[in-house]
């Protein structure tokens, strides 16, 4: 019985993302007849709705989650299939919804994510340990990730200036790999994944003040696809 709903919750995803690729197959057949618009684009999105429907689906357990990320799936396929920038689009989209109140801002430069953790939901002063808010959050980002592959993952650690130099880089390295790891033990390809740390360089904010001190202590995520163009 578990095994025939989870097969029935698979269907679902699937048959939609079939629907849209016959949607784009005709639409680009009634541009083809009507001698404009590009076919190829039409094509690869409904192609790609299909790969990432099954592809979103099969991450799931059977369940609403399965759900979700065959639906997301389907728009990161769909996405790809259109082009690079529809892609990130998408996947942008899709973590401005689940980090929204979470404290972990989103930007975006050209075609490149950037998520800032800042320490007030990452770590504790002198501490690499990730806090629950942390992993929480992480959740979210990590569900994201598994639904577009398409994507490198850079996780750089940072220190505000207390401290010795020698000091802050290790302690920044630890931070990075603590997120790091954190993303491969929910599923992320730890092939995608590289983890650095810059100790206190890069700093967003004065050392001088406590404030300007713990927006320092931070760790980003930059997403940046795999192919441009």
């Amino acid at each position: 019985m578990k095994m025939m709903k989870k097969t029935f919750w698979l269907s679902i995803p699937v048959a939609v993302a079939v629907g849209v690729a016959g949607c784009a197959s005709n639409g680009a057949d009634t541009q083809q007849q009507q001698g404009g618009g590009n076919s190829n684009t039409w094509g690869g999105a409904g192609i790609g709705a299909v790969a990432g429907a099954v592809v979103g689906a099969l991450t799931g357990d059977g369940g609403s989650s399965t759900r979700d990320r065959a639906l997301i799936g389907a728009a990161a396929g769909a996405a790809i299939g259109s082009g690079v920038g529809a892609y990130m689009d998408s996947q942008e989209k899709e973590l401005r919804n689940r980090l929204d109140g979470t404290g972990i801002g989103v930007e975006r430069n050209g075609n490149d994510l950037i998520l800032n953790m800042p320490s007030s939901v990452t770590f504790e002063v002198d501490s690499s340990d990730l806090q629950t808010p942390a992993r929480q959050a992480l959740n979210d980002v990590n569900a994201v990730l598994r639904s577009y592959p398409e994507t490198r993952i850079n996780v750089a650690g940072y220190t505000d200036s207390t401290g010795s130099d020698s000091y802050n880089q290790k302690l920044s390295e630890r931070r990075a790999q603590s997120v790091a790891t954190y993303l491969e033990q929910g599923g992320v390809e730890a092939g995608r994944i590289n983890a650095v740390g810059y100790g206190e360089k890069n700093p967003i904010a004065s050392n001088e003040t406590d404030a300007g001190r713990a927006q320092n202590r931070r760790v980003e995520i930059t997403l940046t696809p795999t192919r441009q163009s």
